[in-house]
């Protein structure tokens, strides 16, 4: 992923989360991927997917029990 997509995923989430304080960063020895962070908390990874010349990123986020637990 180039510094250019990472800038434009973290716009795009910004916007549809509607939460300024998202941030997409790179990720240390990847290339295909950045990790998201809201403040300084990671909650997720966004991949790059170039298969059959139609790129697209994708956002996963792990939500552990725990994190919901009342």
């Amino acid at each position: 992923m180039t510094k250019d997509e990472i800038a434009r995923i973290e716009k795009f989430l910004r916007k549809t989360l509607q939460s300024p304080t998202i941030s997409v960063r790179v990720r240390p020895r990847k290339t295909d991927s950045a990790e998201v962070y809201v403040g300084e908390e990671f909650i997720g990874v966004v991949y790059e997917d170039d298969e059959d010349d139609d790129k697209s990123f994708n956002f996963q986020m792990a939500i552990l029990a725990e994190d919901i637990a009342g």
